[in-house]
């Protein structure tokens, strides 16, 4: 018998050709749901200034942006682990496209944080990790720390939501317009 294991059994946790397997579609939804949570603080923040709504999404902001930082580090790791089993992006400039898009959507949510992270440190204040895990103390204020994220934080958060929409509205397009199995790779079933 020469056929491969995998080829007549895949595990639904792992990564094929065909489809992303459970792990990488948890941390895939698992991280879109808290960039939504992000955006709606920061859109709430924008639209309403201080209430005590905005408040609670805005007191979480740091925490949760580490969240995502260890989440695509992780979803990275695992992403390199399951590269020669991943559904390929397509050839031609349409998949070009999407591996560059989708490389450009990693680089963000690595930089984006990791800023914020060097500005919260250089701040001066403490951190504690969703308020119970303590992870730096006060300091002195250090504004070489924190210029780069005053720089660059909001802009290339906003920059990662423009790409966010379009990778949304490519999914759109391949489901609706060219009918294909594209979209079924992370949001359809694991049998």
């Amino acid at each position: 018998m020469s056929a491969n294991l995998n080829t007549l059994s895949p595990s639904p946790w792992l990564d094929s050709p065909q489809r992303y397997g459970r792990i990488s579609r948890w941390l895939h939804w698992g991280m879109a749901f808290l960039l939504l949570w992000q955006f709606v603080g920061m859109g709430l923040r924008l639209a309403l200034g201080k209430t005590p709504l905005v408040s609670f999404f805005v007191g979480l902001h740091a925490s949760v942006g580490l969240l995502l930082l260890i989440l695509v580090l992780l979803r990275g790791a695992w992403g390199l682990s399951q590269r020669s089993r991943r559904p390929a992006h397509g050839t031609g400039w349409l998949g070009k496209a999407a591996a560059l898009g989708h490389g450009l959507l990693y680089l963000l949510m690595l930089v984006i944080p990791s800023l914020a992270l060097v500005r919260l440190y250089g701040s001066g204040r403490p951190f504690a990790w969703f308020n119970t895990l303590p992870l730096f103390d006060a300091g002195p204020k250090q504004e070489a720390l924190m210029a780069p994220a005053n720089a660059a934080h909001g802009l290339l958060a906003w920059t990662l939501l423009a790409l966010i929409v379009g990778h949304v509205l490519m999914v759109v397009l391949h489901r609706w317009l060219w009918r294909d199995d594209v979209p079924q790779r992370m949001i359809g079933r694991v049998r």
